[in-house]
């Protein structure tokens, strides 16, 4: 598992609309800075778990992309064209796969309703009724001062009533823009349901989320304005949720065992990678001797110096399922961790044959522990694995990092630094990639792969840099 903060999707997010399953509720909170995690056996659970669901929706599969978040708090929201973002959080606490499918069901409508978009163009004619309600009440704010200035004395506007004046036009605007936005999360609770129901799949999950929201008071409805809330009031939402989900002949159709399977081992792994010292102890105690208990029990060994009680862990979790690819991958990153990169390549190795090419974060660590042994005789299979991990996900910054180490250590200079530049632009950091694309361009021949590459990366401006 790998986590980073992204400042590419931090610079395309901020400022966007978003639609969330449990959004901010005021309208003027800034836009989500996310750390993104990389983990190939979670990618391809929550892929599985959306697949049926976009298919329903007329969504190409590949259009589609889940991102995961590195946020304890329950929450998913859609953002940047096809793209669903789902907190660590959520999958944490959701029980069953159920519950996660019935968030992604709920995002999948908002990409499917095209809400992002006719969101945007919302936004942009708020602005504009916005500026036309602040020149018209400047205009009558200039014409009372004219009158209080005739009446010699009299009480008249003071700077509390000029600022009433040119605020009352964009609290208007700001409940209309609100009201459209809980118009939306209430479609797509209906097409959630409806993709469901189409894929023979129950509503029940879904509905169990909402109704934690209430109990939990996640949303708090006291005192609260309902027209300045950006979601629709829990209870709302509830009974018009509960009534459509009951509907379907699927309501009471569970999670089969082996999807519910996975989900344990998914949450279990969360937790031994992101709880705290005591948080997997707690959850999953020595006297639980289940798999997703001992996943767990093994991850957080490894995470807090426990090297050889969690080489112990790994190879017994092996022994016990020789066919999950996770539990040798698991194997490999303890090893390399542990300085052992040579120790490491083997159970990689076999964990990137049984995972199959999809599984990109597998890759990037087997070719970083190619790199890492310091052989020259894996160098070519270094550059074969991570230059194929950066052809199927260009947003990896580790696998263009390690890429441009592996050209580095066969000599090929121009090579090294134009990955060095891609690693760079990818997290964000486009002055320091700037300098990398200048120095890999110099070395290729104009009109070039390489040399249009680098200029790629030379031309391109940040959103709001101009």
């Amino acid at each position: 598992m790998d986590r980073k903060s992204s400042g590419k999707r931090r610079t395309l997010l901020t400022g966007l609309l978003i639609f969330a399953l449990c959004a901010p509720a005021r309208a003027e909170d800034d836009g989500p800075h996310v750390s993104i995690i990389r983990d190939a056996e979670i990618e391809q659970l929550l892929r599985d778990y959306t697949a049926p669901v976009l298919k329903a929706a007329g969504i190409h599969s590949e259009a589609a992309k889940i991102i995961l978040v590195g946020d304890r708090s329950f929450n998913a929201f859609v953002a940047d064209g096809q793209k669903i973002f789902v907190n660590t959080g959520a999958l944490m606490e959701a029980k069953t796969p159920n519950e996660i499918i019935g968030v992604l069901a709920h995002e999948t409508g908002h990409i499917a309703g095209g809400h992002l978009a006719r969101g945007r163009q919302e936004l942009a004619k708020a602005t504009i009724l916005s500026v036309a309600g602040m020149l018209a009440s400047a205009g009558a704010m200039v014409a009372a001062r004219g009158a209080f200035n005739r009446r010699d004395g009299q009480v008249g506007m003071d700077s509390a009533g000029a600022a009433g004046i040119l605020l009352g036009p964009q609290e208007a605007v700001k409940r209309s823009l609100l009201a459209y936005q809980r118009g939306e999360e209430q479609a797509a609770d209906r097409m959630a349901v409806r993709f469901l129901t189409a894929t023979h799949q129950s509503a029940k999950g879904m509905l169990e989320v909402f109704n934690r929201f209430a109990s939990e008071s996640l949303f708090k409805t006291t005192a609260i304005d309902p027209y300045l809330q950006s979601h629709p009031l829990p209870n709302e939402r509830i009974s018009n949720l509960d009534q459509a989900a009951k509907q379907s002949p699927y309501f009471d159709v569970p999670d089969s065992p082996a999807l519910q399977a996975r989900h344990d081992l998914m949450r279990a792994k969360l937790v031994g990678f992101m709880g705290n010292s005591g948080e997997a102890a707690r959850r999953y105690p020595i006297s639980d001797l289940s798999l997703p208990a001992r996943y767990a029990r093994v991850i957080a060994d490894n995470r807090f110096g426990r090297l050889e009680d969690a080489l112990r862990g790994a190879d017994a979790l092996v022994a016990a399922d020789p066919k999950n690819p996770y539990f040798w991958e698991l194997k490999g990153q303890i090893l390399l961790e542990a300085g052992r990169a040579n120790q490491a390549i083997a159970p990689l190795r076999k964990a990137a044959a049984i995972a199959g090419p999809a599984a990109t974060p597998i890759r990037v660590l087997l070719g970083h522990a190619l790199v890492s042994a310091d052989d020259p005789k894996l160098l070519n299979e270094a550059v074969s694995v991570l230059a194929n991990a950066t052809q199927r996900d260009e947003d990896s910054a580790d696998a263009w990092e390690f890429l441009s180490m592996a050209y580095f250590r066969k000599g090929e200079n121009a090579k090294a630094q134009l990955a060095a530049a891609e690693g760079l632009f990818v997290a964000g950091k486009y002055v320091e990639a700037r300098t990398q694309a200048t120095r890999a361009q110099a070395q290729f021949k104009e009109g070039t792969q390489g040399w249009l590459k680098a200029d790629d990366i030379l031309t391109y401006r940040p959103p709001g840099s101009e």
